[in-house]
C-alpha cells in the first residue's frame, strides 16, 4: 500500500492565507462525552473502593490480573534486574542522559529554586522559603507507547527539587514490562513502581488507596482518559499540564539539507496521526526541496502511515515573504517544539517570543532535546507556550512567605493595616493590627 504525505501548501501573500491558516491549527482540547463520563465513574469508584477497584480496572483494560495491588508493585530489585539486563549500549545511554538531565535541573535549582529573605531598617524580615513537596506521582506511558525518556525529564527535576518520595505508575499490558522503562526508573531514583495506568491510576494517585499512597502532584503524560482524569483530579493534586497533541514549527532560511528538515518533520508526525508539524521559509525552490525530500524517505518510515496521515491532516509547508515575517507567525503558533534551522540562528532568536523549547541551529534536531541534551522535554503544547513553560525543578517546589514584624515596624505597618481593614469594614483585622501600637 502506497502512502503519500501532503501538507498543505500556504503562502502568507495569497488572500486567503489568513482563514486557511487557522483551518490549519485548529484543534478541539474537548474530550469526547463517552470518555469524560467512562473517567468519573472511575475516579468515583476509585475514591469509594480503592485497591479492589483498581485492580478491577486493570484486569479490564491492561488484562492483567492479580490477587491484591501489593503484587503489582515493583520492587527496587525488579528495577535494577531490568538497568542490569540491558545491553551495555543502552545502560550507557540511559546513564549518560540521566547525567546531563540532572545537571541541566540543578543549574536550575541553583539560579531561582532557593530560599531568600531580607531585613528592613526596623529590624523586620520579608522573605519566601521554598520546600519540595513531599510526595509526587508520575505517570509514564507503557505498552506499546513505552517511553524511558519521560521517566527521566519526570523524576530527576523531582529527585533535584528534594522530593523525597516518588511514585511512578505505568500500565503493563498483559503483563508485559519494558525492561528500559523500568531501568530509568532505576537510574532516576523512582522510589515507589505500580504496573498500574489509565484513569485508575490516576485516581489511585490522586486519592489514595489502601496501597498506593496519595500523592501532592501527578506529571507525565497520557492518552485522553489520562489527560480527562488530571483533569478532573486538578485542585486535589496538582498537575503539570493538560497536554495536546505533540508540535513541530521549523524555522528555516534554505541553507540545512532538505533531508534533514523532512526528518525532523517526520519525528513529530511519527507520533500519532493528531501531531503537528509546520515549516516556515521564505525559500519557494526550498520548500519544493523539501516536499521531495519527503516524498523520497517517506516509504522506508516504518511509521509510514501514522506520518503520511499526521502530515496531509495537519502538516503545512508554508511560504512567507521573509524571515522577520516567519517569526512573527511563529509566535502566534506558539508551537511546543521550535527549530530555527538557519545559518545564523542567533540573529532570529531575539524575535522568538513563545515556544516551549527553541532549538538554535541545523544540528541542534529536535530529537536531541526528547532524550538526552539536559532541558526538559515536557513542554507546553496547543498554543500554551504563550503563558506556561517546560516541566522543571519549580514545578516540584512549594514557596511560603516569610515575614517577622519587629516592634518598631508593628508601630508602621499596624497603622496602615488598620486604616485599610477599616476602609473594608474589617474591625477585627484593624483591632489586632493596631493592638500591638504603643
Amino acid at each position: 500500500m502506497e502512502f503519500v504525505a501532503a501538507p498543505a501548501r500556504l503562502s502568507t501573500a495569497d488572500a486567503a492565507f489568513e482563514h486557511d491558516f487557522a483551518q490549519r491549527l485548529h484543534w478541539s482540547a474537548d474530550t469526547d462525552a463517552a470518555i469524560e463520563q467512562s473517567v468519573a465513574d472511575i475516579l468515583a469508584d476509585v475514591q469509594a473502593r480503592g485497591d479492589a477497584a483498581v485492580l478491577e480496572y486493570t484486569a479490564r483494560f491492561d488484562g492483567l490480573n492479580a490477587d491484591n495491588l501489593a503484587a503489582l508493585e515493583l520492587s527496587k530489585d525488579e528495577l535494577k534486574a531490568a538497568f542490569d539486563s540491558l545491553p551495555a549500549e543502552q545502560r550507557e545511554a540511559l546513564e549518560s542522559a540521566a547525567r546531563r538531565v540532572r545537571t541541566y535541573h540543578e543549574a536550575q535549582k541553583k539560579a531561582n529554586g532557593e530560599s531568600w529573605s531580607y531585613r528592613d531598617k526596623d529590624g523586620t524580615l520579608l522573605g519566601q522559603k521554598v520546600t519540595p513537596l513531599d510526595r509526587v506521582g508520575i505517570y509514564v506511558p507503557g505498552g506499546k507507547a513505552a517511553y524511558p525518556s519521560s521517566v527521566l525529564m519526570n523524576a530527576i527535576p523531582a529527585h533535584v527539587a528534594g522530593v523525597p518520595e516518588i511514585i511512578m505508575v505505568v500500565p503493563t499490558p498483559k503483563g508485559e514490562k519494558n525492561a528500559l522503562v523500568l531501568a530509568a526508573a532505576y537510574v532516576a531514583g523512582v522510589h515507589r513502581a505500580f504496573t498500574i495506568g489509565g484513569a485508575q491510576a490516576v485516581a489511585a494517585l490522586a486519592y489514595g488507596t489502601a496501597t498506593v499512597p496519595k500523592v501532592d502532584k501527578i506529571t507525565g503524560p497520557g492518552n485522553a482518559y489520562v489527560a480527562s482524569a488530571k483533569k478532573r483530579v486538578f485542585g486535589i493534586v496538582g498537575i503539570d499540564m493538560i497536554a495536546g497533541p505533540s508540535e513541530i514549527l521549523v524555522l528555516a532560511d534554505g541553507t540545512t539539507p532538505p533531508e534533514w528538515v523532512a526528518m525532523d518533520l517526520f519525528s513529530q508526525a511519527e507520533h500519532d496521526e493528531l501531531a503537528q508539524s509546520i515549516l516556515l521559509c521564505p525559500d519557494a525552490a526550498y520548500i519544493e526541496a523539501v516536499q521531495r525530500e519527503i516524498d523520497r524517505l517517506l516509504p522506508e518510515m516504518p511509521r509510514k502511515a501514522i506520518i503520511a496521515k499526521s502530515l496531509t491532516d495537519r502538516g503545512a509547508l508554508i511560504l512567507t515573504r521573509d524571515m522577520e515575517e516567519a517569526c512573527a507567525i511563529s509566535n502566534r503558533i506558539a508551537p511546543e517544539h521550535l527549530e530555527v534551522s538557519s545559518r545564523d540562528p542567533h540573529q532570529w532568536e531575539p524575535l522568538l517570543k513563545h515556544a516551549g523549547a527553541i532549538f538554535l541551529g541545523a544540528y541542534t534536531s529536535e530529537s536531541l532535546g526528547d532524550y538526552c541534551a539536559g532541558p526538559n522535554h515536557v513542554l507546553p503544547t496547543s498554543g500554551t507556550a504563550r503563558f506556561s513553560s517546560p516541566l522543571g525543578v519549580y514545578d516540584f517546589q512549594k514557596r511560603s512567605s516569610l515575614i517577622e514584624v519587629s516592634e518598631a515596624g508593628a508601630q508602621t505597618l499596624g497603622k496602615t493595616a488598620a486604616v485599610l481593614a477599616y476602609g473594608e469594614g474589617l474591625q477585627g483585622h484593624a483591632r489586632a493590627a493596631e493592638m500591638r501600637l504603643k
